[in-house]
């Protein structure tokens, strides 16, 4: 709809802009604002018609939902047919932390409060959902994404995220931990899920085979915690506390996660 107006055909054109982002996310510029001097320092000769700081933003921002299918396609859609085990997890992309939690009201269309039982914390932001293959000896191939408020509960969007899958095998957490969708997942699509062995009310410890189970299911799915931090290190993804607003949470989560799909 912004190419109806009479500017349809602007000089800074939109694959320019997304270009510096992703430029300048690859190169540890993680703030607009460093992202940005650091093309008009360097390579101006290349964006001749670079805009000023405000108009980039706002630029920027606009084309949040054309960032997100950027990352789409950069998803591979082939994956290895000989390796059926997938891991799903979720991270913290927090806006505000446990200080200010209750006041944040940023983004609040994506965000609410929510906890992070991994990190121990009460945060406001979103997380990060993600169903990864396995690779041997290197990191997880992504296959599927999505963001959603920090409150809804990890078993919930994963069951989202597995309702189309078929033959495979899913390592996740405890957090994922259900027995009769578990049963469903077998029979309806023969998914196996394998989460670690709960403690049963009452119960102090876990029998030594649980234990061996539970401790055989983590080194599996170690690797999407490898990759959560390999993220994090790369572009910065897990703090926006920054962020002023949906658009710019929005670019600031998607063009991170296009960086790092093109720099995997």
């Amino acid at each position: 709809m912004q190419r109806f107006t009479n500017n349809f055909c602007p000089k800074f054109t939109d694959e320019e802009a997304i270009t510096c982002l992703i430029f300048g996310i690859s190169e540890q510029k993680l703030k607009v604002k460093t992202c940005y001097q650091f093309i008009k320092d360097y390579w101006c000769e290349w964006f001749p018609e670079l805009p000023s700081y405000s108009r980039f933003v706002r630029r920027i921002n606009r084309l949040a939902p054309a960032i997100e299918i950027l990352v789409k396609c950069l998803i591979p859609t082939q994956y290895s047919a000989e390796i059926n085990d997938f891991m799903l997890d979720s991270m913290p992309i927090v806006v505000a932390n446990s200080k200010h939690n209750r006041t944040a009201k940023v983004a609040s269309e994506i965000c609410d409060k929510g906890y992070c039982a991994s990190k121990s914390m009460y945060f406001y932001g979103v997380k990060l959902h993600s169903l990864t293959q396995s690779r041997p000896h290197k990191l997880p191939k992504l296959n599927f994404c999505t963001i959603e408020p920090a409150s809804h509960s990890d078993i919930t969007v994963g069951k989202q995220i597995l309702q189309l899958t078929r033959n495979i095998n899913v390592f996740a957490d405890k957090a994922y931990a259900d027995c009769k969708w578990r049963k469903e997942l077998k029979t309806m699509q023969n998914v196996n899920l394998y989460t670690p062995v709960k403690l049963k009310k009452g119960q102090e410890r876990l029998a030594y085979e649980d234990k061996l189970f539970s401790r055989a299911v983590s080194s599996v799915r170690q690797p999407i915690e490898t990759f959560f931090g390999w993220l994090q290190e790369k572009t910065g993804i897990q703090f926006a506390s920054k962020i002023r607003s949906t658009a710019g949470l929005l670019v600031f989560i998607f063009a991170r996660i296009a960086t790092a799909l093109i720099l995997f």
